[in-house]
C-alpha cells in the first residue's frame, strides 16, 4: 500500500472514530449545535463544487438559475424569522459577517464601542493588540464597554458617561456593539438609541450565540430595539450548517451587499446556503419549542450545579437567560478551567474554558482561566430536558468535585446517551445525529 493511500484511509478511520465518539459524549460546548439529516442532505449536494459571485440574478457565473432560487428562498425565510428589511445569506462565518457590517457601517480607523473579552465579547470585536478582527483587519480603535460583574452586563450610567467623555475630548465613536459569545443576558439596546442619534452613532448587534431565540421572538429583538444592523452565525443556537447573514434596515443594504461583495467574498459556499434555507424552514416550524428548551435546561443546569457546591456566576439574576451558564471553578479542587476542561474531556463531556471578568486581575490568562462556558443547545436538539441537565450536573460533579475514575464516569455517560441518538425539532430525524455517510 502506497503512502498516500494509508494516509488516505487514516482520515477516513478519524473521522469515523470522531463521529463514533460524539455518540458517546455530552457536549456542552456553547458554540456547537447538531444540523439535523435534512441540513446534512442538502450541505452534501452539487451545490458545494459550484461558484456564484454577486447578488441572485446578478451572477458573475453562469450556471446559477437553481442555485439563485435556493438563495432568494433562504433571504426570504431570513427576513421573515427576524422580521428584517433586508438579509444577506452570503457571509461563510460569523466573523466574515461581522466584517461585512464593519465595513458598511465604518471607514479604516474609525472608534468603537464593544465588550471586552474578559466581559463575554469575541475576538473579533477586539482591537489590534490583541489580534482582534476589528482592530488587527480594519484598524478600528476599540473601547470596551463599562460592564457590571454582578449583573453580568453592560454598566448603562457608566458607559453613558465614558461615551460623552470621548467625545467631547474629540475621540469620536461611530460604532456601538453590542453582542458576545459569552451572553446570558439580553444587552442593552434600546437604552443606548439616544445616544447613538445624539452623535450620529451606528448601532450594531452580533447575536451569533442567541440567534435561534431571538429568532423564536425570545432573549431579546434587537433590530426593533435600536439596532440598524444584527449579524449571526447559524450553527449555535440556531442550528444549521456553519455560515452566517447579515440582518438590517434597508437604507443599509446597498452598503452591506457591497461589503460581502466584491469586498469579502467571492464564491460564498452556496451548499451551506442551502442548508441555512432548510434549518430556517425547521425554525419556522418548530422553532419555539426548541428554544423554549433550550433555555429551560440552560437554568436547570445552572441551578442543579448550584445545588452541588459550584458557583454559577449570576446567581442574584437567576443565573441565565440565555443557553450558556457560566460557571467559576477557581474554589473546586482543580482550580481553573484548563484542568476542568482536559477532566471532563477525558469523562467524555466537552465544554471550554472560559476568562471572568476579574482573572485579569488575579493573574490568569486564557491558557488557565477561572471559568468553565456550558451551553445547552446540542443536548437539548438530542431531545434531553431539565432531569437529564441534573444527570449532566451529576456527572460534571463526579469528575470536578468528588474525583472519581474518568474511564467509569465516560463509560456511564456512554450508557447515558443512548437514549439520545436522533435529532429532535426537525422534519426528518430517521438518520441517527452522528451516523457517518460515507460515499462511494
Amino acid at each position: 500500500m502506497s503512502d498516500h493511500k494509508e494516509k488516505y484511509d487514516t482520515i477516513f478511520q478519524l473521522i469515523e472514530k470522531h463521529d463514533d465518539w460524539m455518540t458517546k459524549t455530552i457536549n456542552l460546548i456553547a458554540s456547537e449545535n447538531v444540523s439535523s439529516p435534512a441540513v446534512r442532505s442538502a450541505i452534501v449536494s452539487d451545490f458545494r463544487d459550484r461558484y456564484a459571485e454577486g447578488w441572485p440574478g446578478e451572477r458573475v457565473y453562469a450556471g446559477c438559475k437553481f442555485m439563485d432560487e435556493v438563495e432568494l428562498i433562504t433571504i426570504d425565510l431570513a427576513k421573515k424569522l427576524y422580521k428584517a428589511e433586508f438579509a444577506d445569506v452570503r457571509p461563510i462565518s460569523g466573523v466574515v459577517a461581522n466584517l461585512a457590517m464593519y465595513t458598511a457601517a465604518m471607514e479604516p480607523l474609525d472608534r468603537m464601542m464593544a465588550l471586552s473579552i474578559a466581559h463575554g465579547g469575541h475576538i473579533s470585536h477586539a482591537r489590534k493588540n490583541l489580534g482582534g478582527t476589528a482592530g488587527a483587519i480594519r484598524g478600528h480603535k476599540v473601547r470596551n464597554w463599562k460592564f457590571n460583574d454582578q449583573e453580568f452586563n453592560i454598566n448603562i450610567d457608566e458607559s453613558i458617561k465614558d461615551i460623552r467623555k470621548l467625545q467631547e475630548k474629540g475621540d469620536v465613536i461611530k460604532f456601538l456593539l453590542f453582542g458576545g459569545s459569552v451572553f446570558p443576558f439580553p444587552h442593552p439596546v434600546k437604552e443606548f438609541r439616544e445616544i447613538a442619534d445624539e452623535y450620529g452613532m451606528t448601532i450594531g448587534y452580533d447575536s451569533a450565540h442567541v440567534s435561534g431565540l431571538i429568532a423564536s421572538g425570545f432573549f431579546q429583538d434587537p433590530l426593533r430595539e435600536g439596532a440598524d444592523m444584527m449579524t449571526t452565525s447559524t450553527h449555535k443556537t440556531l442550528p444549521g450548517p456553519q455560515h452566517a447573514m447579515v440582518l438590517a434596515k434597508e437604507e443599509w443594504a446597498d452598503k452591506i451587499k457591497r461589503a460581502s461583495f466584491p469586498g469579502l467574498l467571492s464564491n460564498h459556499h452556496l451548499h451551506n446556503v442551502a442548508g441555512l434555507a432548510v434549518v430556517l424552514a425547521e425554525m419556522m416550524e418548530f422553532g419555539i419549542d426548541y428554544s423554549k428548551q433550550i433555555m429551560k435546561n440552560a437554568k436547570a443546569l445552572a441551578q442543579s450545579l448550584h445545588e452541588r457546591g459550584w458557583q454559577v456566576i449570576a446567581e442574584e439574576m437567576g443565573f441565565t437567560q440565555s443557553h450558556v451558564v457560566l460557571v467559576d471553578v477557581t474554589e473546586t479542587p482543580m482550580k481553573d478551567g484548563r484542568a476542568v476542561e482536559e477532566n471532563l474531556e477525558n469523562a467524555n463531556m466537552i465544554i471550554n474554558r472560559n476568562l471572568l471578568p476579574w482573572d485579569k486581575k488575579r493573574g490568569r490568562d486564557y491558557k488557565t482561566p477561572g471559568g468553565i462556558r456550558l451551553g445547552t443547545s446540542e443536548m437539548t436538539r438530542l431531545g434531553m430536558k431539565e432531569s437529564e441537565m441534573d444527570a449532566i450536573a451529576e456527572f460534571m460533579t463526579r469528575v470536578v468535585m468528588k474525583g472519581e475514575d474518568l474511564k467509569k464516569v465516560a463509560a456511564e455517560i456512554g450508557e447515558f446517551r443512548k437514549d439520545y441518538q436522533k435529532v429532535h425539532y426537525a422534519f426528518e430525524n430517521e438518520t441517527p445525529a452522528y451516523q457517518h455517510l460515507r460515499f462511494k
